[in-house]
């Protein structure tokens, strides 16, 4: 089905072509558009995650999320995030420093409460899941165009609006390492450069992982994913899946640099 899939690709890629110069926008171009979309600064919200099981057995999670640009060009981006239930998470809190520059490394570190120790995320580690979920600790942060091939593939509708549909290939090793994603194809909206479904293709289990946005919703004129599932799959076996979704979303309310510290971590809200 997968090989099916990409020699239709493939059979009319001289139309999509076309397409794409007629717009004047190639697949990197438009990638570059989806990093550099205006998602809001100073960003205060509510988070629920619901984690589902093969056997529809659900658990769920309370979330505080704190978000700003920072760096010396604004660039980079800062977060932090504090479990408030159910028991056995609450007080655990994770933050990241997610880097424009694509020499460096994020850096991410999550505070562990039943310990009373902060763990620093290894880039071996990035491909885990995050707290049990489908979504990875590399998932925590925007991947860096620059360590991507990008083909556009087609276009088509999704939910009523146009999109393209973009593949992107990891260009190093370290990258599909640290992912633990081999390739993957995202569907953007042509309207916003919102990116609205995705299925990516895991390095390990012949396993794939399918993004979904149910959800999109524009607050203070800002595009907001407020409902997203993620769903791992094995062939067509559903083995897990993950809804989060994201309420009382507040643009600029700064809060104080000792926020985003491993210090307020383990201090917690």
């Amino acid at each position: 089905m997968k090989r099916a899939f990409i020699n239709m690709a493939g059979a009319a890629g001289l139309l999509l072509a076309t397409a794409a110069s007629a717009e004047g926008l190639s697949a990197r171009d438009i990638m570059q558009k989806v990093y550099d979309r205006d998602d809001g600064n100073h960003a205060i919200m509510d988070m629920e995650m619901v984690l589902i099981d093969k056997q529809g057995e659900q658990r769920q999670r309370t979330v505080k999320s704190f978000r700003r640009d920072a760096g010396a060009n604004g660039k980079d981006t800062e977060t932090i995030l504090f479990f408030l239930s159910p028991a056995d998470v609450k007080d655990t809190a994770f933050l990241t420093y997610d880097y424009d520059d694509v020499s460096k490394d994020d850096d991410q570190w999550l505070y562990l409460p039943a310990l009373k120790k902060t763990k620093r995320i290894a880039s071996s580690d990035k491909s885990s899941s995050f707290m049990g979920t489908d979504f990875t600790y590399a998932d925590m942060t925007k991947r860096n165009i620059a360590n991507y091939d990008y083909k556009l593939l087609k276009e088509e509708d999704v939910g009523g609006h146009k999109v393209w549909v973009i593949e992107a290939v990891p260009t190093n090793p370290k990258e599909k390492e640290e992912t633990g994603y081999t390739k993957s194809v995202t569907f953007v909206r042509q309207d916003n450069f919102v990116p609205v479904r995705g299925v990516s293709w895991l390095e390990k289990g012949e396993r794939l992982k399918y993004m979904e946005v149910k959800k999109l919703e524009q607050v203070d004129g800002i595009w907001v994913s407020t409902e997203v599932v993620m769903t791992t799959k094995k062939d067509k076996e559903i083995l897990h899946q993950t809804v989060m979704t994201s309420r009382n979303v507040q643009f600029n309310q700064p809060q104080p640099d000792d926020t985003f510290t491993t210090r307020r971590l383990e201090q917690g809200l």
